[in-house]
């Protein structure tokens, strides 16, 4: 298994201040290999030609779910969670084993979510500084 910083992580989050803080999270976790794209069609086209090691996913994008993205990655045995400003609630019956971290979320939950999905071990707990609104 990786280290995070060998991870190839895809954000895909249309809020820009939201991505950009995400970015920062990864980067404050170790992650160096980060892609960001704010649509269902730019992950599409950005899934087409790369394998990240993972993704976090948000939702809504711009009022549509990102359901086609998430059954994509889950064909490909590509891991991801989810973000989102609501609760696990919205989440369609297919994804409900799929880890929701509901915003706002702070880096040691991101880093929490990485770990578990991956496997890599236990979160750094002292990481609870900073968050996503």
């Amino acid at each position: 298994m990786k280290s995070k910083s060998g991870l190839q992580v895809l954000v895909v989050e249309d809020e820009p201040l939201i991505r950009m803080l995400i970015e920062d999270m990864l980067i404050e976790i170790g992650c160096k290999n980060i892609k960001a794209v704010a649509s269902i069609d730019n992950a599409l086209i950005f899934l087409a030609d790369n394998r990240p090691d993972f993704v976090i996913l948000d939702v809504d994008l711009s009022g549509t779910r990102s359901y086609p993205v998430a059954a994509l990655l889950r064909s490909c045995k590509i891991p991801f969670v989810f973000v989102s400003g609501y609760d696990a609630a919205i989440l369609d019956a297919a994804y409900a084993d799929v880890k929701i971290l509901q915003k706002p979320f702070r880096i040691g939950d991101l880093d929490s979510a990485i770990e578990a999905t991956l496997g890599l071990g236990p979160a750094d707990k002292t990481r609870d500084r900073g968050g996503v609104e």
